[in-house]
């Protein structure tokens, strides 16, 4: 059985301690549609290291590397070409610093049988060099064709916008070449770089990191809703709908609520929903 839930449900994954200084900082935001127009002071505070401030979003950068031992665990076997990113969310202790030593440590923390597929949520805690909670992030990874096994289908998403207009709304432009940036941050999946792969697992090319849509979303919510004051969010989540192609705008919608902000991106050539049941505040 490629997914045993008896094995692999509450399973330690391997603990790793990662590092980034301000250059790591800056080339993720040049990475999630930041410095433009390079001359913007709010920009300058994403892409120059005088005045520097880290996007919530960057969470999920030093993560990865606990995030991605899920495929060493016993009792969960899949093809890595049929693993799709299915959610995200972050929950910040306090503002990330623009230099940081990490040590993480995580577990398999849900197991959702969706008929299809396999819906398998790993949980991941950062703490910093004095031991003090830094971030939480919590990762779905949707195993398609690896459903069936008689589990619980699992709580139905929420963060549903109002039935009205939104109270803001951003378009980002993506670059042609954006998830071969993107990828420096550390994700080498080469879905996001080799035609070949893309279309063994289904696409006509190469498609966006879901991480990097993630981190655009982010940054058009922080930069509208809270006036680019990151220390604002402490929380950022949603399910990824979609996939972007590189080279297409990114529009996030947004709702504002009680203490937090709903949010639903979409592509703006096609209307494809990319992120939804997303809030952020």
């Amino acid at each position: 059985m490629p997914v045993d839930p008896s094995l692999a449900l509450g399973a330690a994954l391997a603990g790793t301690t990662e590092s980034w200084t301000e250059d790591d900082i800056i080339l993720y935001h040049l990475a999630v549609g930041a410095g433009v127009p390079a001359t913007d002071p709010n920009e300058l505070e994403y892409a120059y290291e005088a005045n520097l401030k880290v996007l919530p979003s960057f969470a999920t950068i030093p993560s990865m590397s606990t995030m991605l031992s899920v495929g060493v665990v016993e009792g969960i076997s899949f093809n890595p070409v049929f693993l799709v990113h299915g959610d995200q969310e972050i929950v910040l202790h306090r503002p990330l610093p623009v230099a940081a030593t990490v040590t993480q440590t995580g577990t398999i923390a849900e197991i959702w049988d969706k008929g299809s597929g396999a819906l398998v949520v790993v949980q991941i805690e950062g703490t910093d060099e004095s031991g003090a909670p830094l971030y939480t992030t919590r990762s779905g990874f949707f195993l398609r064709g690896e459903g069936g096994f008689g589990g619980e289908r699992g709580p139905r998403p929420g963060d549903e916008p109002p039935n009205r207009d939104p109270d803001l709304v951003v378009d980002s432009p993506t670059l042609d070449q954006q998830a071969l940036l993107c990828r420096l941050n550390g994700d080498k999946n080469p879905l996001h770089a080799d035609p070949n792969f893309a279309a063994m697992a289904g696409f006509e090319r190469p498609i966006l990191h879901g991480l990097c849509t993630y981190g655009f979303v982010c940054k058009a919510a922080v930069d509208a809703a809270f006036g680019g004051d990151v220390s604002r969010v402490t929380r950022f989540s949603g399910r990824f709908s979609g996939p972007v192609l590189p080279g297409q705008t990114i529009r996030t919608q947004m709702w504002r609520g009680d203490g937090r902000v709903i949010v639903r991106a979409l592509v703006v050539e096609t209307g494809t929903p990319v992120l939804t049941n997303a809030s952020i505040g």
